[in-house]
C-alpha cells in the first residue's frame, strides 16, 4: 500500500476534542512494500501517528491518502472496506483471558469473513494450519490450544503479532511490538515480522524504543514532541542526531533495565488490533 500525508495532525487517540494535537502539521511518503521504524522518546506523537494511518483518527488537519484515496471522503462501506486492508496492532494486545490462543491468532482474518463465518470461527475454527504456521514463526507451536491467560507476557505479545501473519492486510502498524520481549525474543520477533511483511508484500510501519533494533530498518523516522525531526536512511541516523533526540530523555535512548517475558506492558490504549 502506498502512503501519502501532506500537513497531517492528529490528537492522541485518548485526548479530548478541541485539545492541541500531539502530532503537529507533518508531511511524509511512504511506498507500497516499503519498511520503515519510527523512533522517538514518550510522547513523541509515534502512537498517534500510527492510529492516524490505521484511520482510527480523523486528521485534525491536513490529508491522508492510501493507494491514492481518501478514507475520510469514502462512504462509510467503504472506508469499512479500506479498514479492512489495514492492520493495527497496538502494544497491548486485547486478547480476552479465556480466549483460546488459535481463536485470538485468526482473529487477524475476520475483516475478510463474514458476521456467519466468524461466529462460527468461535466455537468451530478454521484455517487451523495457517495460525499454526503463524505461531511457528514466533516460536509459539505448543501454544495454539492454550489459553491466553496462561500465557506470559511476551508469549501473548508474540500471539498479537501473529495476527499480522494470517491477515490480508496489505498495510502493517505496529505500536511498540518488543516491549515486553528480551533481547533475544526481540530480534527474533521483528525478523519474524519485517521477513513476513516482505513475504506477503505488506508495507511495515513499527514504532520502536530500541534504536538499536530501530537500525535493522533501511528508513528510519525520528519525532519529538510531535514534530519530525529527521527521515533518514538508517546508516545516516548519527550518534549525534539520536542524542538531539532523546536530549532530557536519555535513558530511553540507551535503554530501561528489562524483566524479561513477565514484563507487563504499560499502555492505557484499548484501542482494537485492527480497524473495521
Amino acid at each position: 500500500m502506498r502512503i501519502a500525508i501532506e500537513g497531517l495532525a492528529a490528537r492522541h487517540p485518548a485526548a479530548a476534542s478541541g485539545s492541541i494535537p500531539a502530532l503537529k502539521p507533518l508531511t511524509l511518503a511512504v511506498a507500497p512494500g516499503e519498511q520503515l521504524a519510527i523512533i522517538g522518546p514518550s510522547g513523541a506523537g509515534k502512537t498517534t501517528l500510527l492510529h492516524a494511518l490505521a484511520c482510527a483518527l480523523k486528521p485534525a488537519a491536513g490529508q491522508l491518502l492510501l493507494d491514492d484515496v481518501d478514507p475520510w471522503k469514502l462512504p462509510v462501506s467503504q472506508l469499512q472496506k479500506l479498514r479492512g486492508r489495514l492492520f493495527l496492532g497496538p502494544q497491548v494486545p486485547p486478547l480476552p483471558p479465556r480466549q483460546r490462543v488459535i481463536t485470538a491468532v485468526l482473529a487477524g482474518r475476520l475483516p475478510q469473513q463474514s458476521l456467519l463465518a466468524s461466529l462460527r470461527s468461535l466455537f468451530y475454527p478454521t484455517h487451523i494450519p495457517e495460525a499454526q504456521a503463524a505461531l511457528e514463526k514466533f516460536d509459539l507451536a505448543g501454544k495454539l490450544w492454550e489459553r491466553v491467560d496462561r500465557l506470559s507476557g511476551g508469549e501473548r505479545q508474540r500471539v498479537g503479532l501473529a495476527r499480522a501473519l494470517v491477515s490480508s492486510a496489505s498495510l502493517w502498524l505496529v505500536d511498540e511490538p518488543l516491549s515486553s520481549l528480551d533481547p533475544s525474543r526481540a530480534a527474533q520477533a521483528i525478523d519474524t515480522l519485517t521477513r513476513s511483511a516482505s513475504e506477503h508484500g505488506a508495507t511495515l510501519i513499527t514504532s520502536l524504543h530500541q534504536v538499536d533494533v530501530a537500525k535493522r530498518f533501511q528508513r528510519i523516522i525520528g519525532l519529538r514532541d510531535g514534530t519530525m525531526q529527521f527521515d533518514l536512511p538508517s546508516a545516516e541516523v548519527t550518534s549525534d542526531r539520536l542524542a538531539a533526540l532523546y536530549a532530557q530523555h536519555e535513558e530511553e535512548l540507551l535503554g530501561a533495565p528489562m524483566t524479561g517475558e513477565e514484563k507487563t506492558a504499560d499502555n492505557p490504549l484499548t484501542t482494537p488490533l485492527y480497524c473495521r
